[in-house]
């Protein structure tokens, strides 16, 4: 018989925030595989802190890379598909072993998480269950005290990555927006807002649920690059209720 694997959602940062179930499956699993970037502890294993059985085999996957190289790059997707597919073995054979692997993501796996890409290779072949997580944007928009939809307002969910033309369309047609991807992505975003006239209404975070995150007013922030971990707010409810 083999293993199950465990995809667990570790939630966007403050370990408080964890759901019971991935409480339980940290205390008591075997073997624990997170992401990392190179040189860094890894987010979702951060999270998991003083939660973890301290007996737990760890398995480290570090991206070859994540900003360095352009999507757009032709040696971006050959290498990152080939670090999902080792990644995806090294969990297999635990699996064929008959050991569960807990594999960590942080926010929700299913919400631009990178678990998603083992769990889709691994799916047919093993037993899986998901843990979903508290977003990112859930966490942020607890943490700023800032309602975002009403009634029947429509959310939209935007990259970063658009060019600035399609974010600006899309802001423009829709009620409430989170736009995700940040980083270099800062100066387009501040250039679709601006188009859509939603630059005064928007919520840049940081680091959000983290001790050392911020939150401020979009129209506050100055620089041209923002770090991974960011997101901008734009909040719907212009209707009175």
């Amino acid at each position: 018989m083999t293993g199950t694997l465990q995809v667990v959602g570790m939630g966007p940062g403050d370990p408080e925030l964890l759901t019971l179930r991935a409480a339980r499956l940290l205390a008591t699993a075997a073997i624990v595989a997170f992401f990392a970037k190179r040189g860094r502890p890894g987010h979702a294993r951060t999270i998991a802190g003083t939660h973890l059985n301290p007996a737990a085999e760890e398995l480290r996957f570090e991206y070859p890379y994540t900003t360095e190289i352009d999507v757009d790059d032709p040696r971006y997707e050959p290498g990152i598909r080939a670090f999902y597919e080792a990644a995806a073995a090294v969990v297999a054979a635990r699996l064929d072993a008959g050991r569960d692997v807990a594999l960590l993501c942080e926010g929700d796996p299913f919400f631009y998480g990178s678990a998603m890409y083992v769990f889709d290779r691994l799916r047919a072949a093993y037993p899986t269950a998901i843990t979903p997580g508290i977003t990112s944007m859930s966490g942020c928009w607890a943490q700023a005290r800032l309602p975002m939809t009403h009634g029947d307002d429509v959310l939209t969910v935007l990259p970063g990555t658009l060019d600035a033309e399609t974010l600006a369309a899309r802001l423009a047609g829709t009620d409430a927006a989170v736009i995700m991807k940040v980083g270099r992505n800062l100066p387009k975003i501040r250039a679709a807002l601006r188009i859509a006239g939603l630059a005064d209404r928007a919520l840049y975070a940081e680091r959000g649920t983290m001790p050392d995150g911020r939150m401020i007013p979009f129209a506050h922030m100055v620089e041209d690059r923002a770090p991974y971990f960011s997101l901008v707010l734009v909040p719907g409810r212009q209707r009175p209720r």
